[in-house]
């Protein structure tokens, strides 16, 4: 049999077998398979990783020791999801960890028995990964990430330390995260006559990315806010630097977007959110079925502000938002 026969027969095999038999026919430790969205570089994704390790520990789990952990990163390129994801299915693991929407609907069109936990999920009702937060049904389980509810926040935000603001764009990749069309419609159909008006900035490539950002911020009262995606996460400093070029005021759900000059993050702790995936992985382990394992929300959250930039950019960041902040960068 031709190895790119056999891969395939593999992949389907895997595919089928039920939790049971997987976790019987491996004999030892078990298997979690674990499919990164960013690059392994980035510090925020060690992050992420190093607390799935630490809620895995929590409850019992040390990798090597009673379990092993097989983890894939992606770098964001469509094309590596796709190769790491048949790669984990054809290891039939006992469970798989899925970080972001692009893995998590790879990984649908995989298997339909491989329990899996998503971190960081959008729309997974609306996307059909899940039949709803309370009763997920299938074999999949796990956390959301962002919600319309997040993106208007992040336009408020935006009109705090730019009061001129009359239109936001949302920056992303429409290859990587589709979830975000249904959250721009919902936005607009349920926006007022003479508020801030929404306008989706798609980008394929880089130089897309640019030119977005160049052609929105040509017109007077602009504002970025740069959502969660594979694409933007590996372009962070690039756009930062951009936006103070262009005198932009902006707002990612990315810390280290912050960190590398951006203005604003506002956004969940995605650090916790992996540590409690970890508790949904140990749960499947012991015998649990994601049907039964209701999607959760993220309950803790994280805004900075950088100063220095906001100085750059000639705004004024009123005293009361920098007294919500979880931290301020001089």
């Amino acid at each position: 049999m031709r190895r790119r026969e056999f891969i395939a027969f593999l992949c389907g095999a895997a595919a089928t077998v039920p939790f049971g038999a997987r976790a019987q026919r491996a004999g030892g430790a078990p298997m979690i398979g674990v499919l990164m969205a960013g690059a392994e570089s980035a510090p925020d994704n060690q992050k992420r990783i190093a607390a799935f390790r630490a809620g895995l520990v929590e409850t019992g789990w040390k990798d090597g020791e009673n379990i092993r952990l097989v983890v894939r990163w992606s770098d964001g390129k469509r094309e590596l999801i796709t190769q790491y994801a048949k790669e984990l299915v054809a290891l039939a693991p006992d469970v798989i960890l899925a970080n972001s929407t692009p893995v998590i609907g790879t990984f649908k069109s995989l298997t339909s028995s491989i329990p899996v936990v998503f971190a960081l999920a959008m729309d997974p009702v609306g996307l059909g990964q899940v039949a709803s937060l309370a009763r997920p049904g299938g074999n999949f389980t796990g956390f959301t990430f962002i919600d319309p509810e997040l993106i208007g926040k992040w336009m408020e935000l935006l009109a705090d330390v730019a009061p001129g603001l009359t239109q936001a764009g949302l920056l992303f990749n429409p290859d990587t995260v589709i979830g975000y069309q249904n959250f721009v419609q919902q936005i607009q159909n349920e926006q007022k006559r003479g508020g801030i008006s929404l306008k989706p900035l798609p980008a394929r490539t880089t130089q897309e990315l640019v030119s977005a950002i160049e052609g929105f911020a040509a017109s007077p009262g602009c504002g970025v806010m740069i959502g969660p995606d594979p694409f933007n996460q590996v372009h962070l400093k690039q756009m930062a630097e951009l936006a103070t070029k262009l005198r932009l005021p902006t707002i990612s759900v990315y810390r280290s977007y912050v960190t590398a000059g951006g203005l604003m993050c506002y956004g969940p702790d995605v650090a916790d959110v992996f540590r409690r995936s970890a508790a949904y992985v140990d749960r499947i382990l012991k015998g649990e079925k994601p049907a039964d394992l209701p999607v959760q929300q993220p309950n803790k959250f994280e805004f900075v502000i950088n100063l220095k930039t906001a100085k750059a950019l000639g705004l004024t960041v009123p005293p009361t938002l920098i007294a919500t902040a979880d931290e301020t960068i001089e």
